[in-house]
């Protein structure tokens, strides 16, 4: 008796090909959404940072002023810019490690990029002391002013306008620099 020879299996049945495709769409489907608010949850990670040090600039700036009665430094800042006023008025300035920074009322100005440091610079979000707009986008900030409103977000919003916080300085003696809440809608 002679046996008929045996066929080899060469390759996967058309059903095995549709299982694994569809397997795979699946998981691409459950994957990706994952994916893309891990992004989302970064750059609202990365603001909430910001606005950390923010707060704690602004509560240092103010602390030291304060500490120092009004009273002006004997010397200039070591760090440079000039000698600081303290001055709790409405317009001041106190020395901090990388330099002078311009206050109103005993905190933090809210300066124009590449003006006076003020609440940018007391923040310390980049590795320059008052940094440039290019400086700040390549640490991933943004940073905007009007004068008396700072306003700090996030490069890669899919919404800048929904995806900021911002700082007020003071409009008057007594009153303190106001850090608004996070807008995350368009992180």
């Amino acid at each position: 008796m002679t046996s008929l020879p045996s066929r080899a299996q060469c390759g996967f049945t058309l059903i095995e090909l549709i299982v694994v495709v569809i397997i795979l769409g699946i998981l691409a489907a459950v994957a990706l959404p994952r994916f893309i608010n891990l992004q989302r949850d970064a750059r609202i990670a990365k603001l909430q940072a910001a606005r950390g040090s923010v707060m704690a600039a602004s509560a240092l700036s103010h602390a030291g002023t304060l500490s120092r009665g009004g009273v002006a430094d004997p010397s200039a800042c070591p760090a440079g810019g000039g000698t600081a006023t303290n001055s709790t008025g409405a317009s001041g300035t106190i020395c901090s490690e990388s330099g002078l920074i311009y206050l109103v009322y005993g905190y933090p100005q809210a300066t124009a990029l590449g003006g006076n440091p003020g609440i940018l610079a007391a923040a310390g979000l980049t590795g320059v002391f008052n940094p440039s707009a290019a400086q700040l986008a390549a640490e991933g900030y943004t940073y905007s002013s009007d004068g008396a409103i700072a306003t700090f977000g996030v490069v890669g919003a899919t919404d800048a306008g929904n995806c900021y916080f911002t700082y007020t300085q003071p409009g008057a003696a007594s009153v303190a620099a106001t850090i608004s809440g996070l807008t995350i809608s368009g992180c």
